[in-house]
Order: C-alpha cells, then sequence, then structure tokens
C-alpha cells in the first residue's frame, strides 16, 4: 500500500508530467483557458492514460518481449493509444457534445500526447509490476489534472488584470506557466522524506 500511495503522490507531485517533466505542453497551453474544458480534458488524458497502460503493458510482456520484438513498441503504442483516443471522442460526441466541441482540436490530440506515451514507456523503464504500472498512470494523470486546474485558475485570473501590451498574448502565459512549475519544485523533498 505504501509503494501505491508513493506512486501516486509523486506522480502528483514530484514527477508531475506537465511540470517537472514538461510532457503534455499542448493541451496544457491549449485547452486552459476554462476551468470546465481544462477538467474535461483531464479526464479524457486520465481515461486514456490509465487504459493505454492496462492494455499496452500485457501486448508488450506476453507478446513484444516474448517474441523479441521490442522494436515495434512505439509503433504499437502509438496506435492503441489512438484506438482509445477514438474510443473517447466517440464518446464525448455522442454523451457530451459541448465539452467534445469545446475541446475541438486537443481532443485527437491526445493521440499524440507525449505524456500519455511517456506514462507508458515511463512504466517500462521503472520496471513496475501491472498493478503499479496501473497506479503510476492514475497518479500521472492526477497531476496532469491538477496542472491543468491550477494554471486554468491562474489564466481566468490573468483576464481580469492588466498586463502590459508586449507581453499579452503567448508571453504572459508561459510567464505564468513557469512561475507554476517553480512551485512545485518545493515538493520533492517533502514526498521524498515522507515514504523513507
Amino acid at each position: 500500500m505504501k509503494v501505491f500511495m508513493a506512486l501516486i503522490f509523486t506522480g502528483i507531485l514530484t514527477e508531475n508530467f506537465v511540470l517537472a517533466k514538461f510532457l503534455g505542453i499542448c493541451p496544457f497551453l491549449g485547452v486552459s483557458r476554462k476551468l470546465n474544458t481544462a477538467m474535461g480534458m483531464s479526464a479524457a488524458v486520465i481515461f486514456v492514460m490509465v487504459l493505454s497502460t492496462a492494455v499496452t503493458y500485457p501486448i508488450n510482456q506476453h507478446l513484444l518481449i516474448k517474441y523479441e520484438l521490442e522494436y515495434l513498441q512505439t509503433i504499437v503504442f502509438i496506435l492503441i493509444i489512438a484506438a482509445l483516443v477514438q474510443l473517447v471522442e466517440i464518446v464525448l460526441k455522442k454523451y457530451i457534445k459541448a465539452l467534445y466541441n469545446s475541446l475541438g482540436i486537443y481532443l485527437p490530440l491526445i493521440t499524440t500526447n507525449c505524456a500519455v506515451l511517456g506514462v507508458v514507456f515511463l512504466n517500462l523503464d521503472k520496471s513496475l509490476t501491472y498493478s503499479q504500472s496501473l497506479v503510476n498512470s492514475l497518479g500521472a494523470g492526477l497531476g496532469f489534472m491538477l496542472a491543468m486546474f491550477m494554471f486554468a485558475g491562474v489564466r481566468e485570473r490573468m483576464e481580469s488584470c492588466k498586463v502590459p501590451k508586449f507581453l499579452e498574448g503567448l508571453p504572459i502565459t508561459l510567464i505564468s506557466a513557469a512561475l507554476v512549475s517553480v512551485s512545485f519544485l518545493g515538493f520533492g523533498g517533502i514526498v521524498e522524506n515522507i515514504f523513507k
């Protein structure tokens, strides 16, 4: 149980894919203008991260490694992620049309979101078990959600602030993202000390 809690907390705080590893920046910057779209994107990413880990882990262990086809991992994993994203897109289009429309082009881009592919490969690199990989993916997804939630709040506040002309748009967005990222550096020592 301690290992699972450590995986979740490190995924959320110290190894946050967006704020510490800088993976998944495209949806982080593109969909974080409004809180509801940020949460919708985060839920979709969590779903795809956990489900892609659930599907790719056994395929990797029982097919690719068994038959010495590890060189196909990237292609196989991207195809699996693409299929899962299509599933999410179909469900959102049918049942949550407003969220589907607000996510726009960023929803299909989950297929190429390096955070989703990154969590699958990091699970393999860390030599985690199947259940640990699922928990790690959940923690990474929750960390993505936290980053999106925080940054959406920052961006909503920035809309009511007076920003100098030369910083409007992308420059102030990147500065704000950097400040939010720096705020997570302090969690490194805390989580390491808790789980010793």
